[in-house]
Parts: structure tokens; C-alpha cells; sequence
């Protein structure tokens, strides 16, 4: 055991682990959720911790031996090492802070082992004198937590990209099969199965583009604008130059905010961010819903397509198969629809300097992103991908429904068209076959006029 201190007192800390009283402090005071911090957001912290030393060591504000260290510290950590040692837990009080602090000790102590000294040696290498400085919880993790989101943003721009594109095959498909539209649950006016695949793709696409575009906002950012975004304790050339390096580093245009104070107290870009996933959760949860009706039954519902199947689907009913795909994309729309409410009680909570609750936002928001992108990918290849159409159970409704009395109406008038529908209804006839028993229109007109919904004969 090794003992550290801090100003509330000492801690006896294993010798093994490499993080250090705070990251310990942390752990007993939040045993909340049981989720460590996102990955994601450990990785653009690391890359923040990376980009600060390289700066700090070529402007001599600290040693460069120390920042050589930190840096090889970084890379191990990015490469996959000691991510065990990040143990904190992802809701925390503080802002953030346990969260960077967490990585400060693991850096400073695995930089202290490359510098030939023993963990806790932090005359070597300080978790706040030298891998935090010229920095504050207040920058690094907001900064972290934008880089992150868009890291998390573009897989699931390709998801949606890959979803729009099998909804545009099913479009095509399905483009000569015909069928009965529904508004309100009510037999509507007859329409082609492609086209409703055609509009849950654009739904889709204008999602896609949303999320495209909302990445503008959360490349600004307030790095290098410390504790309340005014940068004090930062350098001027270390503003610039960390910004610059961490960009390199992020594999996007970063930039840094003109007004830092607004970026560093204001957690609007992230509500806009996570209702544009509420947006997309409510289109993904309206098509997992028209799919699960679409194919219910088979034998007592609607059947108009068979979805394809994945696992035996009851523990008491020999042959039953549940539409188990779309289920699972509802149960993450609900997900997202929740997580909005919470980043957005977040958000406004903030006060004056600094909002407290960011740890809240990006626990909801970066697993809303990864949650949206693995369902739309099971949705994609599991679901949409091998749905089959049942063209005779469509043709049969549109013949058997009263929806074609509305091509009926520009000849004859609506109160014709209803009379030719309610005597359809009483004698069971089709619409064809009632507008031949009352002879209102020719015969010959009668097809050119009910030809666009193939309905040239009584079937």
C-alpha cells in the first residue's frame, strides 16, 4: 500500500492501481449507476492530456522529460492499456471533475513507472502540477465531451446512411405491388407498398442530413478558457497552440470558441444535439411500429409483409414468431425519448459560470448516440434488409375494399361515389362489381378510370 494525501487528509492506496485519492474518493462517494464513463470520452480527455503536454513541454512549463512521459502515458492509453484503472463512475457530482482527475492520476502514475520511479512519487510527475496544467475540469471536459459526440456522430450518420439505402431497395421492390393506405387505422386510398418504403427513406435522409449539420456546433469549443472560460492560469500561445494540436490529434476541424465564458457556461449545443436523436428516435420508432402492424397476424392480421425471422417467440405457443427486431428499435426510441428529457433538465440547470450537471448530459447523450447506432444496424441488416412482401394478401384488401369508390369521385361527384360505396358494402360486392350491377359508368370507362390502382377486373 502507498499513502497519498489532499487537503481533506490521507488514503491508503493499493500499490498496483495507477489512479490516486481523488480517483478513490470519487469511487466511495459515487457508487450510483454501476456504468463507467464513456470510452469515448476517456479517449478525447487522453488525447486533451496528450496535446497539453506536448504544448507545455515546448513552451518549458514543464520539464520535458515529464512531458515525453505523459505523452508515451497517452499513446499506451489510447492503444488500449490500463483502461481497467478508469474506475469512476459515469453520474458524479462535481462537474466532471472525478472524471478528470481519474485520468490525471492514471497518466501521472504510469509516467512516474516510465520516468523509473514508483506510483505515488509525485515529485516525479504531478497528476495537477504537470498533467493538468495550464487546464481545468471546466475546459477539458466539455471539449472532451464535443469531440467525443462527434466521434460517436459518424457512425451513426453511416448507419442511418446504410438504412436509408435498403428502405430505397425495398422502394424499388415494391414498387408495382399495390395496396390500401391507412390514415387513422381506416382503409384509405389505395397506394404502391414502395411508396411507404419511399417515405420512411426520406424520413431517414432528412434525419441523416440534421446530425450532418449539427456537428458545426460542437466544433467550437473552450479549451485553453480554464475555469470559467476567461483562460486564466493559460497562456496566450498555449490557447492557440493546444487547440491546434488537439484538432490534429481529433481528426476533425476543431476550433476555438470566440467567446469561451458563453461555451464554458451554456450547454445549449447539446440539447440541439440530442433532440435532432430524439427526431430520429421518433421516425425509427413510427417505422418499427408501421412494420410490427404491416406484418401482424400472420393468419389475424394484417400480413401485407413477412418480416424476417429471428428466434422462437413464445415459451407457451408452439410456431409463434414476434417481430422481435422492430421491438428492440421501439425500446431504444423510448430510450432516447427519456434521455432528452434528462440532458435537457441538465442543461438548464446550469448556473452562472458553469453547469454542474455535465456528467448527466454525457452519460445520456453519448449512449443515446451508440444505442440509435446499433439499433438502426440491427434494424438494417436483420430486418429491412429480407423483408418479403405479401402482394397477393395486398391485392386482395384493395379489391375487397371500399378505398377505390375515391377514384370515382371526379366523374361522378362524392355523393356518387359514397352511393356506389355503401352498396358495394351491402351486397359484398367489389366497387368494380358494384359500379357494373348499377351501370352508372360504361364499361369501358370504368377500366381506364380504375386502371392506375389495377383494378381492371373483378379479381
Amino acid at each position: 500500500m502507498r499513502l497519498e494525501k489532499d487537503l481533506l487528509g490521507e488514503k491508503e492506496i493499493e500499490d498496483e492501481v495507477y489512479y490516486g485519492i481523488h480517483t478513490v474518493r470519487a469511487k466511495e462517494n459515487f457508487p450510483l449507476s454501476g456504468h463507467s464513463v464513456h470510452p469515448k470520452l476517456i479517449e478525447a480527455i487522453i488525447v486533451i492530456k496528450k496535446a497539453a503536454a506536448e504544448v507545455n513541454g515546448e513552451l518549458e512549463c514543464i520539464p520535458q522529460e515529464v512531458a515525453k512521459a505523459i505523452c508515451t502515458a497517452a499513446d499506451e492509453v489510447l492503444a488500449g492499456r490500463f483502461r481497467e484503472q478508469f474506475i469512476v463512475d459515469a453520474l458524479q457530482g462535481g462537474a466532471g471533475t472525478s472524471t478528470n482527475m481519474n485520468v490525471n492520476e492514471v497518466l501521472a502514475n504510469r509516467a512516474i513507472e516510465l520516468l523509473g520511479g514508483k506510483k505515488g512519487d509525485y515529485q516525479l510527475v504531478h497528476p495537477l502540477n504537470h498533467v493538468n496544467r495550464q487546464q481545468s475540469t471546466n475546459d477539458v471536459y466539455p471539449t472532451a465531451l464535443r469531440m467525443s459526440a462527434i466521434w460517436l456522430l459518424k457512425p451513426l450518420s453511416e448507419a442511418c446512411s446504410c438504412l436509408q439505402e435498403k428502405l430505397q431497395e425495398k422502394e424499388a421492390e415494391f414498387a408495382s405491388i399495390i395496396k390500401v393506405g391507412r390514415t387513422q387505422l381506416q382503409d384509405a386510398v389505395p397506394m404502391m407498398l414502395g411508396q411507404e418504403f419511399g417515405a420512411y427513406a426520406q424520413a431517414i435522409a432528412r434525419d441523416r442530413w440534421r446530425l450532418y449539420k449539427v456537428e458545426e456546433r460542437l466544433r467550437q469549443v473552450n479549451l485553453g478558457g480554464t475555469a470559467i472560460g476567461t483562460g486564466l492560469n493559460a497562456h496566450k500561445k498555449y490557447i492557440y497552440l493546444v487547440n491546434d494540436r488537439v484538432r490534429q490529434y481529433a481528426r476533425f476541424g476543431m476550433a476555438r470558441a470566440e467567446n469561451m465564458v458563453d461555451a464554458t457556461q451554456n450547454a445549449d449545443v447539446f440539447v440541439e444535439v440530442s433532440g435532432l436523436l430524439k427526431a430520429l428516435a421518433v421516425n425509427l420508432n413510427k417505422i418499427a411500429n408501421d412494420l410490427r402492424l404491416l406484418s401482424s397476424g400472420p393468419y389475424t392480421g394484417l400480413a401485407e409483409i413477412h418480416l424476417p425471422e429471428r428466434q422462437t417467440g413464445s415459451s407457451i405457443m408452439p410456431g409463434k414468431v414476434n417481430p422481435i427486431i422492430p421491438e428492440a428499435v421501439n425500446q431504444i426510441a423510448f430510450h432516447v425519448m427519456a434521455s432528452d428529457v434528462a440532458i435537457t433538465m441538465a442543461a438548464q440547470a446550469g448556473q452562472l459560470e458553469l453547469n454542474a450537471f455535465l456528467p448527466l448530459i454525457a452519460y445520456h447523450l453519448l449512449s443515446s448516440i451508440e444505442l440509435l447506432t446499433n439499433g438502426i444496424n440491427i434494424l438494417s441488416e436483420l430486418c429491412i434488409k429480407n423483408i418479403t412482401a405479401n402482394s397477393s394478401r395486398c391485392r386482395d384488401y384493395v379489391e375487397h375494399s371500399l378505398a377505390t369508390a375515391a377514384a370515382l369521385v371526379p366523374y361522378i361527384g362524392y355523393d356518387g361515389a359514397t352511393r356506389v360505396a355503401c352498396y358495394a358494402a351491402e351486397q359484398g360486392k367489389t366497387i368494380y362489381q358494384a359500379l357494373q350491377s348499377l351501370a352508372i359508368i360504361e364499361e369501358q370507362e370504368l377500366d381506364t378510370i380504375l386502371n392506375p390502382y389495377k383494378m381492371t377486373s373483378p379479381g
